[in-house]
């Protein structure tokens, strides 16, 4: 297929619902640095019992590190291995952002046949000295990308990934209007008033007649990139979060939107969601700063996989990593990451 077509919708089963979402690492074999796809189903599946949904080839997946047939291969594993265990209706969102339109677009269909049910595209930074200040071209790229996919397409604005293009609100917002197959942003630039800005928007009850998705089954959902400000993005009508600290503590970080959102309807609830926010901000802050291979390592520490990253980037070294598992911060998650998986399971 041309990755230049223009394609039908493919019919949704799996809605995209608010919540939380975690982008699942790719993990690697020692030696060969070939995909160690035992670690990765094992972990898709530990993700999805903890009512947390997969993202595939995201930034933490190293998406930049994966050919093509990789990325196919990890969304085709991911796909048959949440049917195994039960989670049909769990949707897969999977990375498909290249460094041209016309390869993203190519990523896109490939991640639809492979059993992807949405994509999240980023712009390439490569060029982002042309790019970041040129808003037509960035208009056009998820215009393009978003009418030739077969699968509703979601903004990711990372400026850290995609050498600091960080898009604005105003274009953001032009897209949710003006791209029926736009089905959401997800913002880890940080930015709460650009969140506000945007749930304000696509939150208005006009919102979704006035211009409605092409597949009904997706809506705009604006989601943080990070979960140390969940409890203010629900409470400006945001739907949750994609976040990396959803691999380490996905119990712990559901918990906390669903009981952020029921504290709209219980004020009595909000303290107790307030003592998890500062648990999860401050960890969320600590680990950042180790990035994937601290990640990875919490994760090795955990569960016994992880391993290190794909080089040129390297894990993090036993003195970094112990000093981060011993964080009080990281300690602080852990310890209330095993109690709520604790409740979870008697429930």
């Amino acid at each position: 297929m041309s990755p230049n077509s223009t394609n039908l919708v493919h019919s949704i089963s799996r809605p995209l619902n608010p919540g939380i979402y975690a982008p699942i690492p790719s993990f690697f074999l020692p030696e060969s640095e070939d995909l160690d796809i035992s670690s990765f189903k094992t972990h898709v599946v530990r993700i999805a019992s903890a009512g947390v949904g997969p993202l595939i080839a995201g930034s933490m997946g190293e998406a930049i590190h994966l050919s093509h047939d990789e990325r196919v291969q990890l969304i085709r594993e991911a796909r048959k291995v949440l049917d195994e265990a039960g989670f049909v209706n769990v949707p897969l969102i999977a990375g498909t952002g290249a460094g041209s339109t016309r390869e993203t677009i190519q990523l896109t269909n490939e991640a639809a046949e492979a059993g992807a049910d949405y994509a999240i595209v980023i712009a390439s930074g490569y060029f982002a000295g042309a790019l970041a200040g040129n808003r037509e071209a960035l208009r056009a790229f998820w215009v393009e990308v978003s009418q030739k996919s077969p699968i509703p397409v979601m903004i990711y604005n990372y400026p850290g990934a995609s050498g600091g293009i960080d898009v604005d609100s105003d274009l953001i917002t032009e897209l949710a209007t003006s791209c029926p197959n736009i089905c959401g942003v997800k913002l880890t630039c940080g930015n709460v008033g650009k969140l506000t800005r945007i749930a304000n928007v696509v939150c208005d009850a006009s919102f979704a007649s006035t211009y409605p998705r092409k597949n009904p089954q997706a809506p705009f959902l604006v989601l943080g990139g990070l979960a140390d400000f969940l409890i203010p993005s629900s409470y400006v009508n945001a739907h949750g979060a994609i976040t990396g600290l959803g691999n380490v503590a996905p119990h712990a970080i559901a918990k906390l939107f669903a009981l952020t959102e029921a504290s709209k309807q219980d004020a009595t609830l909000l303290p107790e969601a307030l003592r998890l926010q500062g648990i999860i901000a401050r960890a969320d802050f600590t680990t950042a700063k180790a990035s994937i291979a601290g990640t990875k390592y919490l994760l090795e520490k955990l569960y016994g996989y992880g391993g290190v990253p794909r080089k040129p980037l390297v894990g993090i070294d036993d003195f970094a990593g112990q000093a981060l598992w011993h964080h009080p911060h990281t300690q602080a998650l852990i310890e209330l990451e095993r109690l709520v998986s604790h409740d979870h399971k008697l429930t």
